[in-house]
């Protein structure tokens, strides 16, 4: 298993501010680079958290979107 971390761009604006696309996008990249590394390496903490941060955007979206 690969033990460098995969490359995954800062998104160009805060999660928040991302469109669908955008948050659709960073989420692969995410996924993508935490499968690609070792469970034990050091950056998948953070790569994690990151992920749970676009996940709970997502779902907050769903949310505000099923309430509108």
């Amino acid at each position: 298993m690969q033990t460098e971390p995969a490359a995954v761009e800062q998104p160009p604006h805060p999660t928040h501010a991302l469109t669908t696309y955008e948050l659709r996008d960073y989420r692969r990249q995410l996924e993508h680079a935490i499968k690609g590394i070792s469970p034990d390496a050091p950056v998948q903490a953070d790569l994690r958290r990151k992920l749970d941060e676009v996940l709970a955007e997502q779902a907050e979206r769903a949310r505000i979107a099923a309430h509108a």
